[in-house]
C-alpha cells in the first residue's frame, strides 16, 4: 500500500475497537470511525480518528457509504448482535464492492463451537474473507481482561468476584490493547498478511485464580463466589448467553501466549498489571 493509509474501522466508539484508534494514530494512519450514533463522534475524534462515519451494520447503504475511499477495514461485531453472520458477509461483501484491499477481522478464540453463537458465528465470516480474494489478517483473542472493568467497583465493595458458572472451569485471557497492537501491526505492514492468529497472554486462570490476583493487588482478601444463572438471566433470559453459561459451566476456553508473544516481540500485559490499572483507577 501506497500513501497514506486509509482504514474505516467499525465500533469505533466501543471499549474493545475503540482501542485500535490510537495504534493507528501512532502509525500516521487516517482513520474513519464507523459509530451508530452521532453522539459519539466527538470521543472517536479524540483518540485518534480523523473522520467518522454514521450508520449501523444492519443498514447496508450506510456500510457502503462509510467504506468508499478506504484502503482497509478493521471490522469488530458487537457481541451478541443477532444474524451476526449475515451482517459480517454483508460487510466483507461491501468491502469487496468498494475496492477496499485489505481486511482486518477482530474473531474470537475457538470460532468452531457450534453451541455458542457468539463464536460459531463468527465462522461463516472468516470464510467470506477467504473467499473475498481481499489481503487478510484473522485475529481470535482471548476473553478481554477489559470486562473485568465494569464489575470492579463491585468486587472493591463486596469482597467477592462472583459470576454465574463454576468457579473451577478455566480460561485464557488477553489484554485488547495487545490485540490492538496486533491490528494496527497487520493493517500497515505485510509481516501478518493471510494468518489467523489465536491471542491470549499467559495463564489458564479459574475464579479462585483470579479472586487470589485479585487479592494480591488490592492487599485483603477478594472470595470466589458463584451466582445462581437463573437469578442472573431469570426465566426469560437471552438463550445465546444460557447457553454460553452453561458451556462455561462445564468447559473453559483454552489457548496460548506464544503467538502474541512472537508478533509482539515481547511478553503480553499481564492481568496482574491490568488489575493494578482498574485500582489506580477506583482510588
Amino acid at each position: 500500500m501506497t500513501g497514506k493509509l486509509k482504514v474505516l474501522a467499525v465500533g469505533a466508539a466501543g471499549h474493545s475497537a475503540g482501542l485500535v484508534l490510537p495504534e493507528l494514530a501512532k502509525r500516521d494512519v487516517y482513520v474513519r470511525g464507523f459509530v451508530q450514533d452521532e453522539s459519539q463522534c466527538g470521543e472517536v475524534l479524540k483518540h485518534g480518528a480523523q473522520a467518522t462515519a454514521v450508520g449501523d451494520l444492519r443498514d447496508l447503504p450506510s456500510v457502503e457509504a462509510a467504506l468508499q475511499g478506504m484502503d482497509a477495514l478493521f471490522y469488530l461485531a458487537p457481541a451478541f448482535i443477532p444474524h451476526e453472520a449475515d451482517i459480517g458477509r454483508q460487510v466483507v461483501g461491501a468491502a469487496v464492492r468498494a475496492g477496499v484491499r485489505r481486511i482486518v477481522f477482530s474473531s474470537v478464540i475457538h470460532p468452531t463451537l457450534a453451541g455458542l453463537v457468539n463464536h460459531c458465528a463468527k465462522g461463516p465470516v472468516e470464510e467470506a474473507i477467504f473467499e473475498s480474494n481481499l489481503e487478510y489478517t484473522i485475529l481470535q483473542p482471548a476473553m478481554f481482561f477489559q470486562n473485568f472493568a465494569q464489575g470492579w467497583d463491585k468486587v472493591v465493595q463486596s469482597g467477592t468476584y462472583a459470576e454465574p458458572w463454576s468457579a473451577e472451569t478455566r480460561f485464557t485471557r488477553v489484554d485488547y490493547r495487545d490485540v490492538a497492537e496486533v491490528a494496527a501491526l497487520a493493517l500497515t505492514g505485510d509481516r501478518l498478511l493471510y494468518g489467523t492468529f489465536e491471542l491470549c497472554s499467559e495463564g489458564n486462570l479459574n475464579r479462585h485464580d483470579v479472586a487470589a490476583l485479585m487479592g494480591k493487588v488490592l492487599g485483603r482478601t477478594i472470595s470466589a463466589e458463584t451466582l445462581n444463572p437463573e437469578e442472573v438471566l431469570g426465566k426469560d433470559g437471552p438463550e445465546p448467553i444460557r447457553k454460553m453459561m452453561g458451556w462455561y459451566n462445564r468447559h473453559g476456553l483454552l489457548g496460548s501466549a506464544l503467538t502474541l508473544r512472537a508478533i509482539l516481540g515481547r511478553e503480553p500485559r499481564t492481568l496482574e498489571a491490568y488489575f493494578e490499572e482498574l485500582k489506580s483507577r477506583s482510588a
